[in-house]
């Protein structure tokens, strides 16, 4: 069973979302535990699934994915096996790194990272119009980015 998080392990969890290499002995210094209950409290958070995974934020213009594009999804059939369906296979493509469904005018939003719009003129017709449910796209793409953040303010 989950437990309520308390005040250390909310300024556990704000340390390793600004910096998730930082030292369990570090986090303990900033939230006053020693360096043994941050291991096992980071542990436990892990385990009841409030941390999901511990990772590195890429520059995608850096290692050549340069464009970012918001794709509305919008299907013909809606029934709970064509929805079920088209997730199962819009989150198995590589260049698709969120996908959510949503309420509204779209059944999916889908946040895509490829290289250039070539890439997304291949990847529209040749992978995304053949997902089942007879999809209907409206894309979007990023032309600059104001604020970029991957992190919740805890507080309690």
């Amino acid at each position: 069973m989950k437990k309520k998080l308390d005040k250390f392990d909310i300024g556990i969890l704000n340390a390793l979302q600004n910096d998730c290499r930082i030292s369990c002995k570090k986090i303990g210094v900033q939230v006053g535990l020693s360096e043994t209950p941050v291991q096992v409290r980071i542990q436990h958070m892990y385990e009841d699934g409030y941390i999901k995974h511990f990772t590195a934020i890429l520059d995608g213009k850096k290692i050549g994915y340069g464009l970012i594009g918001y794709v509305q999804a919008k299907l013909i059939e809606h029934t709970e096996e064509s929805l079920t369906n088209f997730m199962t296979e819009a989150i198995k493509l590589d260049e698709v790194r969120e996908c959510y469904h949503m309420s509204g005018a779209y059944d999916f939003l889908i946040r895509v990272v490829i290289k250039d719009m070539d890439e997304y003129s291949h990847f529209l017709l040749k992978k995304l119009a053949k997902l089942p449910g007879k999809p209907h796209f409206e894309s979007f793409f990023v032309m600059s980015e104001g604020k970029r953040e991957t992190g919740y303010k805890l507080t309690i």
